[in-house]
């Protein structure tokens, strides 16, 4: 309690508390983590710190951690009478990749995120700071609170459950079913397995009857070929891109 009452008052970083606040709705303990959490790998760095502690990278590996935990639960007791594989999906919408991007923009992380990076902010790194930030106030506060933020402050305030009940987003599948209907054939390659910010990164492409029609690029190979048959969708005209921003 003292030291959340020095830090917003008297701490010489007092105005990034003030901005923290609405986005927190408590005035953290530990300011580092959250400093770090907005903090990419192209920040400024620190010569006597070692590369792993300055940027918000394993803050967001246990971010990704605690979120998928916390919206298991939570979609584990909202619907007390849905199956595994609902359960699976419904937590796929919310925390994949695409989901958590949109989130970020939702809650204005970039207007911290900007104080932090050199370049030019991606998608990613809006998702990225998601799930670092909620590595940051997991470690500041616990699990309990961390739970409580993630359901009133994310989940309620900026996604329309119901509205993600409905949503197929099973692209692959909504093209090989398209395709097979007018007797055409669907196939993945693996066009390039490259080295991004010191991580696998796979390009797929996405072959109707042999033609390369999009292509994409993720850091999971599954996620690659979503996106790669998203594109294809809206290429081949059956998914408009009104939709696909909907």
């Amino acid at each position: 309690m003292l030291l959340r009452l020095y830090n917003r008052y008297f701490s010489k970083d007092k105005d990034f508390v003030e901005k923290l606040r609405p986005l927190l709705g408590f005035t953290p303990s530990h300011l580092r983590l959250f400093k770090l959490a907005f903090s990419h790998r192209s920040s400024p760095t620190d010569s006597s710190k070692s590369y792993a502690i300055q940027n918000n990278e394993r803050l967001e590996y246990l971010g990704d951690a605690v979120l998928g935990t916390i919206v298991a639960e939570y979609l584990f007791k909202k619907y007390p009478d849905s199956d595994e594989g609902f359960l699976t999906k419904m937590r796929s919408k919310i925390v994949k990749r695409n989901s958590l991007d949109r989130l970020g923009d939702k809650m204005g992380l970039d207007v911290f995120l900007s104080e932090n990076i050199n370049l030019r902010l991606s998608k990613s790194m809006l998702g990225n700071a998601v799930e670092a930030l909620v590595g940051a106030i997991y470690l500041d506060r616990g699990y309990p609170k961390t739970k409580t933020y993630v359901i009133q402050k994310i989940l309620r305030k900026y996604l329309d459950i119901h509205e993600l009940e409905r949503i197929d987003d099973n692209y692959k599948s909504q093209l090989l079913e398209c395709c097979q209907k007018h007797g055409q054939s669907v196939a993945y390659k693996l066009v390039a397995r490259y080295k991004f910010e010191k991580r696998d990164r796979f390009k797929v492409a996405v072959l109707v009857n042999g033609e390369r029609v999009a292509i994409a690029d993720d850091f999971n190979k599954k996620s690659a070929e979503q996106t790669a048959s998203e594109k294809a969708m809206i290429s081949l005209g059956i998914l408009s891109e009104e939709e696909e921003e909907d």
